[in-house]
């Protein structure tokens, strides 16, 4: 349970910081003389503060949910062994609850403290360094308000246990006798009512977003449409992605050629799509969310000068940069929580298939290539991410930008509806794609060792 109480840690100490910024800045406006009694800033930071801290928050329950369900899948014999001696599936399911909630209040608590020594540390540097004068003390930062991300981010990880935990409901005593497995493709392919779920909801998304670009051609009220459709579309990927992941990994395979290392690594990706979904949707979510943001701002630069005749605004054009420069910084720590997920979701997948990699050292497999095989996997799962998450980020980022800019006109020309493609930035997505082959080889450290520490026949003796 260390990484989910890394990933609660990390989003209880991200809104704490957060917050204590907006609360920095309103305190630099209310101490200058000229706009000390203007509150459109304030509330556009407070605005964003909630946004980002939602978007943190909403990750790091994925990530937790994931690695609950993850967790469960492997003590499937063990949650059948109780059940045989008459524990109640419900009993089983509220201790796992019971577990996400210790967890989520640990990985808050020590969250807060990180984030309150980090805002105090920073606001006094500030303070100091830029020789600033202040109408309050920078302790007055220290609000009652803080403790908030604390208990949100504890009830989540809680809730998200408890999502996670559903598959309790489904183990049978008869699993007792059998391995801890996760559902096959075969079991996957039969739920038909989730799937159907996704699938409506995705072609619901879908259009809500086209029709949120049209609207966006004659009022920016066309971003609340395109908000939506972008909230049922993403919502219908998390939970069709056994549907969605299996082909895009099947097409990744084929990148790796034909050796039997690679073969195996493509069939493990494949053969318990649920899990390597699990592992998947965060790093989608991730890469989805700087994507997004980076082409948003990038396409508001092409709206504008389109508006504006061919020509935008210098100040204006550094304005913009430096703001996307900001919110990018911001939504990496989401990105950070959903990469903690996959090093964690791979690490006790790992685990969970001792006696599987000790079989195949068994049949002859040295350690080099069993090491080889688990990276492979892990970047099976991230090119995988990567390349849905850029789809999605690039189509995400295009509608907010046009539907919440395409009415409005700009000088000198005053051109509008304006109406222009994607506009992606050559380098945020540079970095996405060095980010996420930093992540694999991080992520694949310590299942490589794991999966070569035991001896084959210890392994086989689980």
């Amino acid at each position: 349970m260390g990484a989910s109480v890394l990933v609660a840690a990390l989003s209880s100490a991200f809104a704490v910081v957060l917050m204590s910024t907006t609360a920095f800045i309103s305190l630099l406006l209310r101490s200058d003389p000229f706009i000390g009694e203007s509150e459109t800033l304030v509330f556009i930071l407070g605005f964003l503060t909630v946004l980002l801290v939602g978007v943190a928050v909403y990750v790091a329950a994925i990530v937790t949910a994931n690695t609950f369900a993850t967790v469960v899948a492997g003590r499937t014999r063990q949650i059948a062994l109780l059940r045989l001696i008459g524990a109640s599936a419900k009993a089983q399911r509220a201790e796992v609850a019971r577990q996400g909630l210790i967890v989520g209040a640990i990985g808050a608590a020590l969250g807060f403290v990180i984030g309150v020594g980090l805002s105090l540390g920073g606001a006094l540097l500030a303070v100091q360094m830029m020789d600033l004068v202040l109408v309050d003390d920078v302790t007055t930062l220290l609000q009652p308000l803080l403790a908030l991300p604390v208990v949100v981010v504890a009830l989540t990880t809680w809730g998200a246990a408890w999502a996670g935990s559903r598959r309790v409901l489904t183990v049978t005593p008869l699993q007792a006798l059998g391995g801890s497995v996760e559902p096959t493709r075969e079991t996957v392919a039969r739920r038909s009512g989730r799937n159907i779920t996704a699938l409506v909801l995705f072609v619901i998304g879908g259009g809500m977003l086209a029709l949120g670009i049209a609207v966006g051609l004659v009022t920016p009220l066309g971003v609340a449409i395109s908000f939506l459709g972008g909230i049922f579309s993403f919502t219908a990927l998390a939970l069709g992605a056994t549907l969605v992941m299996p082909p895009v990994l099947r097409l990744v395979g084929r990148l790796f050629g034909r050796s039997a290392t690679a073969r195996l690594a493509a069939e493990n990706a494949l053969r318990y799509p649920e899990r390597s979904s699990r592992m998947a949707i965060g790093v989608v979510m991730g890469v989805t969310l700087v994507t997004m943001f980076a082409v948003a701002l990038e396409t508001v630069k092409a709206v504008l000068t389109a508006s504006s005749g061919g020509e935008l605004d210098p100040g204006m054009a550094t304005l913009i940069d430096s703001f996307s420069a900001i919110m990018m910084t911001l939504v990496a720590v989401s990105a950070v929580i959903a990469g903690v997920g996959l090093v964690n979701l791979l690490t006790i997948g790992v685990v969970q298939r001792r006696r599987e990699l000790g079989l195949l050292r068994a049949l002859g497999m040295s350690n080099a290539q069993v090491r080889r095989m688990v990276l492979l996997e892990a970047a099976h799962v991230t090119i995988a991410a990567l390349t849905t998450g850029l789809v999605l980020g690039i189509a995400y980022g295009w509608a907010g930008a046009q539907s919440v800019l395409g009415s409005v006109r700009f000088p000198p020309a005053w051109l509008s509806p304006t109406f222009v493609p994607p506009a992606v930035p050559l380098w945020p997505v540079v970095a996405v794609v060095v980010a996420t082959a930093v992540l694999t080889l991080v992520a694949a450290v310590v299942p490589t060792r794991l999966a070569t520490r035991v001896a084959p026949v210890a392994a086989l003796a689980d």
